[in-house]
């Protein structure tokens, strides 16, 4: 499985993209507390820029949001927040694959472009429920620093478990 060669659109991106779409959601469907599954989505986003590239992690990061509200996984007040949280997540996933295809997949590069990615993710929310959208108070400040520490925390998972699967797979990253 070498992760550097997959074409977007070829028939092993397409099924890796919708086996990471459906572990994703299966992560949302879960119902564990916002920080559990704010980790766990943020880890599989970044997991697929890793193995399907920025554009199927993106695609994934502009679904899970959306999937979630129809399903009734994301709480109606939430609602006017969806293109927020597609726009946060797409920017996470290019921030992060932009510096590891740029700089190399180090550890010191993958934790730049994480952190650089979540604090990019954390701004779009933050300013979101601060000047741009109207929603109760809880939803506020669950959009803010918390989503930080989610984005953060789950690039730390993905890193983790990107070295593990290259170990056991043999490969170099």
């Amino acid at each position: 499985m070498n992760k550097d060669i997959i074409k977007p659109f070829s028939v092993r991106w397409l099924t890796r993209t919708a086996i990471l779409l459906a572990i994703t959601l299966a992560f949302q469907m879960l119902g564990f507390p916002q920080m559990v599954t704010g980790p766990a989505v943020n880890a599989m986003l970044l997991l697929s820029g890793t193995y399907v590239g920025g554009l199927g992690a993106v695609i994934i990061g502009m679904l899970t949001p959306f999937i979630a509200f129809v399903r009734g996984i994301l709480a109606p007040p939430l609602a006017p927040m969806i293109p927020f949280i597609m726009l946060g997540n797409a920017i996470l996933v290019i921030v992060y694959v932009t510096f590891r295809s740029k700089l190399g997949k180090g550890y010191a590069t993958s934790g730049i472009g994480l952190i650089v990615g979540a604090i990019a993710k954390f701004l779009v929310l933050s300013t979101a429920v601060r000047f741009i959208v109207s929603v109760p108070p809880p939803v506020a400040k669950a959009m803010q620093v918390p989503q930080l520490y989610t984005a953060v925390l789950g690039g730390v998972i993905a890193i983790i478990v990107e070295k593990i699967l290259d170990a056991a797979l043999g490969q170099n990253s």
